[in-house]
């Protein structure tokens, strides 16, 4: 497979995942501002420090209100993250690789990009709730047509690669803004305003009632366990980093507990560490701590499989 073709496929699914996260978080502090006793001016910062754009925000927006933020991460065309502008270069990828893919993923990309572009003129608070439900469903629209028009060869596992290392990300960002930045007081902790933004949290990642299901009580390690550490939740991100693996192991025919070449080395080295974790070490070494050490991997794997599959001098798969 030429490196263009590869590099297409995987970014064209990592902004489609992309635009749905984004989606989530914005859709759930929503559904917040209803629980919540008192209007918390912390309440939108956390969503703009989870991007790791807060400079860009402050430079064009300066206040992390309601109305800024949801415009910032939804329609700002500017804003290279936004969902609006994540969706335009999906749909160039998309375009670049007509021919590889079948019709109808380019139909749910193109149309995904145009019901987003049609809704900026839609920006009351009382609508945006159905249009994120759309943006969430879009996506899976998407993923479900791509795995079900489009042969599962080492294109398809590119896509994976991206959708799956894109989610294992996500999930990191905003479980280390729950545990780091979001509760505004620690005399806070353990009451019902704390329970609220942790069923948020567990909510924005959809794994409210999965979660439920397995654990009877809302409790901070419990949760962080769940979204980090879960071997069959398919948004956690031992989940999400060990498929991910798999398609990468599925693309180069090396077996399995080895590796030939740099981004076997990051993740293999990456899931044997959230394999063998519990959930104490974690929190005694540092949840921040951690969680930051947990994107930097993701990213280092990120720019290996970058290197190694997408640069001028990468050799076709």
């Amino acid at each position: 497979m030429l490196s263009r073709v590869a590099d297409s496929i995987y970014w064209l699914n990592r902004y489609i995942e992309r635009a749905e996260n984004l989606a989530r978080f914005v859709d759930v502090n929503l559904n917040l501002m209803l629980d919540l006793p008192i209007n918390l001016a912390q309440q939108w910062q956390p969503l703009v420090t989870t991007t790791g754009d807060s400079n860009f925000f402050r430079e064009h927006y300066g206040e992390a209100n309601a109305e800024n933020v949801i415009q910032f991460l939804t329609f700002d065309p500017k804003y290279p993250n936004s969902i609006l502008s994540v969706l335009r270069v999906a749909r160039e990828n998309a375009r670049s690789i007509r021919e590889i893919i079948s019709s109808e993923m380019w139909e749910e990309v193109n149309n995904f990009y145009l019901m987003v572009k049609d809704a900026d003129s839609v920006k009351h608070l009382d609508m945006l709730p159905d249009f994120f439900a759309q943006v969430k469903l879009a996506s899976h629209r998407f993923a479900g047509v791509m795995d079900a028009t489009m042969t599962h060869n080492e294109g398809w596992h590119f896509g994976q690669m991206g959708r799956l290392l894109e989610r294992a990300d996500k999930t990191a960002r905003i479980l280390d803004v729950k545990y780091f930045i979001l509760l505004p007081s620690a005399q806070w902790v353990g009451t019902p305003l704390d329970q609220l933004q942790w069923m948020a949290l567990l909510k924005s990642a959809s794994a409210y009632e999965m979660y439920r299901k397995q654990e009877h009580r809302i409790h901070p390690a419990a949760v962080a366990a769940f979204l980090i550490l879960n071997r069959h939740f398919p948004r956690s991100i031992y989940f999400s980093l060990s498929q991910a693996e798999k398609s990468l192991y599925h693309v180069t025919q090396t077996p399995m507990g080895t590796w030939s070449n740099p981004p076997e080395r990051a993740i293999g080295r990456l899931c044997a560490q959230l394999g063998y974790l519990v959930i104490e070490d974690v929190i005694e070494d540092g949840m921040h701590e951690f969680l930051d050490q947990m994107q930097g991997s993701i990213n280092q794997v990120s720019n290996e499989i970058a290197a190694t599959f997408f640069s001028a001098d990468a050799i076709p798969a």
